[in-house]
Formats: structure tokens, C-alpha cells, sequence
């Protein structure tokens, strides 16, 4: 067991050791929370959301907006520090991205021809969102 010291005990306030089991879900429900925040930066800025966590045969996109007749794919990364949510993007990763955008853009009306931009939000610890538009230009 680790010492994870986010973790209180309701009651007492203490803080709790977690098991591998709730640390993961610890996890996966802060990197449901970030994708919410940046919807919500993303929304606010004028892009109407078109799918979250959309899942294709080849991955996941988390955010798609819409960007007059293109979309904007939207990669949501949450760590301690923006450099430390940057390097959990490895190029394994960005080439799942873009095979799973390329089975997402043939759902759309224009297909392939559809203009795509890759952007990747980041998350620190203290909640604050940096986003890297075109963060993949030059990855092909």
C-alpha cells in the first residue's frame, strides 16, 4: 500500500493509505473532472462541443469541438505540473490519436476533407488549464 496524503478519512479527516484499486479510480474520476474543466474553457471561448470521450476501434478522443466546418480533437492531460501532464503524451499515443481521428472525420459530412485541428489541454494540480493549439503540427 501506498501513502497517498490527498486521500482523508471522511470522519476524521486523517489521511489514508489507498490501494492500487481506489488510487486508479482516484485517477480516472480527476481525469473525468479535467476534461469537464477544459469542456467548460472551450465552451466559454465559443466552441460548441460536439462529443466527449467519443470512442472509436482505434482509441478515445476526449473533447471534439466544432470549428465552422472543422472540429478541433482535443487531447486532455491532468498531472502535478503542465510539463509533467506534457510527458505522459507519448508518440505511441499521438499515432492512436490520429488513426482514431481518421475513423472520426469519416462519420462526418465532408469525411477526410474535413479540416482537423489537434490540441492538447493541460492540467495542474492546482486546477489551472493551459491549452497548446496544433500541439501535433509536425508529428506526421
Amino acid at each position: 500500500m501506498t501513502y497517498a496524503p490527498a486521500a482523508r478519512d471522511f470522519e476524521t479527516g486523517c489521511a489514508v493509505a489507498l490501494d492500487r484499486e481506489n488510487r486508479g479510480r482516484m485517477s480516472y474520476l480527476a481525469g473525468l473532472a479535467a476534461e469537464d474543466a477544459v469542456a467548460a474553457d472551450y465552451r466559454a471561448r465559443g466552441y460548441a462541443l460536439l462529443d466527449m470521450r467519443w470512442r472509436g476501434k482505434r482509441g478515445e478522443i476526449d473533447l471534439i469541438f466544432a470549428d465552422g466546418p472543422g472540429v478541433v480533437l482535443v487531447e486532455v492531460k491532468k498531472s502535478r505540473s503542465f510539463e509533467a501532464a506534457m510527458s505522459h503524451i507519448t508518440p505511441a499515443q499521438v499515432r492512436r490519436l490520429f488513426a482514431t481521428a481518421d475513423e472520426y472525420v469519416g462519420t462526418r459530412p465532408m469525411g477526410n476533407l474535413t479540416d482537423i485541428r489537434f490540441d492538447v489541454a493541460l492540467m495542474d494540480q492546482h486546477g489551472q488549464v493551459s491549452v497548446l493549439e496544433n500541439a501535433f503540427c509536425g508529428w506526421v
